[in-house]
């Protein structure tokens, strides 16, 4: 009776469109008739109780030359086999983490006897590449960029017939009101300088101003790529990673002491007792521990950038955490799938999580704080 009803709806909503378009109802002999019916036609679409068969009608509207032209319903349109409350429901399932088997065994009780392809599911995720195609080729120029966040998330992706792990690089920005904003994605053979200096390149090119600061994890391409595309632009290096790639040189009984020790220059109250504890860190360390003073001295002063800002913001700029739990949003969501069947097929997903509204980005940290550390930057212009 809901499948019978379902249809019904469908067809009575069609012929009050038809109606409406032509200005006069069946059989009425109107003055301000603008068109005439044409019969009807059988249409076979696949709704939320399953293969719905029925009769839609046809008709003809006037045009101004005289003459007559098809008219076409948008409430079904021409092609569509498939209600939009099933394509939605596909696309909510598939950006959820569900790869296209899990989604046509969760909705083939519901289709009954029509039941969605393989290809069929692939074509609906497809629609989304609209979207991201639009928001790829947007203007940049009129975002207030405060801070950008700059990062990369390796991917399994089918690149020349081949499973392959590729970097996306990944860009979020920090809005003078303290939202974030997802600026750009990008599939690359990797992370080098010349891959992320494009990167930077086409954003530049669509209008996005250099930010007050930029945030990074620290590889080489891409701080390369920063000293050539922005030289003024100070450099924020993670301090998490900086401590992980730390821990990578200590002795394992040592390790607890020196990251206590590294902790009292990141977590300092203020820049002069960061670099007093900076100081004590090489001097304790670099007769016992060489290879652990050479990795931080390798960040230089790029560790410290963040005390130059905002007090309230410090825990925000400090570490690449905001563009990490995104990456991480990411993957918790791709892990379901073996591989990504094309590089535009990866960044597509990764925009639709954000862009649906799946992942949501919230405001910095301290945000009320950003438009002192604006003035800061043209004091010290000026």
């Amino acid at each position: 009776m809901i499948h019978q009803a379902v249809r019904s709806a469908i067809e009575k909503a069609v012929e009050e469109e038809l109606e409406a378009a032509l200005s006069a109802p069946r059989y009425a002999r109107e003055q301000q008739r603008r068109g005439y019916r044409n019969g009807s036609r059988s249409r076979t679409l696949t709704g939320p109780t399953g293969r719905l068969e029925m009769h839609v009608p046809r008709g003809r509207l006037f045009t101004p030359s005289g003459g007559d032209r098809e008219w076409r319903s948008s409430i079904v349109p021409r092609y569509q086999r498939r209600l939009a409350q099933v394509n939605e429901a596909v696309t909510a399932a598939y950006l959820s983490g569900a790869n296209t088997r899990k989604i046509r065994g969760a909705l083939s009780p519901l289709l009954r006897d029509a039941p969605l392809s393989k290809s069929a599911v692939s074509r609906v995720i497809v629609t989304l590449k609209g979207a991201f195609e639009a928001w790829k080729r947007r203007p940049l120029a009129e975002l207030d960029v405060a801070y950008l966040y700059l990062d990369a998330i390796a991917l399994k992706i089918r690149s020349a017939k081949k499973v392959v792990s590729m970097p996306v690089l990944v860009a979020v920005a920090v809005l003078t009101n303290g939202e974030k904003q997802l600026v750009s994605l990008e599939a690359c053979s990797s992370e080098s300088a010349a891959a992320w200096k494009g990167f930077l390149d086409q954003m530049i090119a669509r209008g996005l101003k250099a930010p007050l600061l930029a945030i990074v994890d620290g590889g080489a391409g891409l701080r390369a790529a920063l000293a050539t595309t922005w030289k003024d632009v100070p450099v924020q290096r993670c301090t998490v990673h900086k401590l992980r790639n730390i821990q990578r040189k200590a002795p394992k009984h040592a390790y607890d002491e020196i990251k206590a020790d590294y902790h009292a220059i990141v977590y300092a109250e203020d820049e002069r007792v960061a670099r007093t504890a900076y100081q004590a860190f090489c001097r304790k360390w670099h007769k016992s521990c060489p290879g652990v003073v050479e990795s931080l001295e390798e960040a230089g002063d790029e560790l410290l950038t963040f005390f130059r800002f905002p007090k309230a913001q410090w825990k925000t700029l400090r570490t690449t955490n905001a563009i990490e739990r995104l990456n991480g949003e990411f993957r918790r969501r791709v892990k379901t799938q073996c591989s990504l069947c094309t590089e535009d097929a990866a960044v597509v997903v990764l925009f639709s999580l954000v862009a649906t509204g799946t992942i949501r980005l919230r405001k910095l940290d301290g945000y009320e704080t950003i438009a002192s550390a604006i003035r800061s930057k043209l004091n010290r212009a000026a």
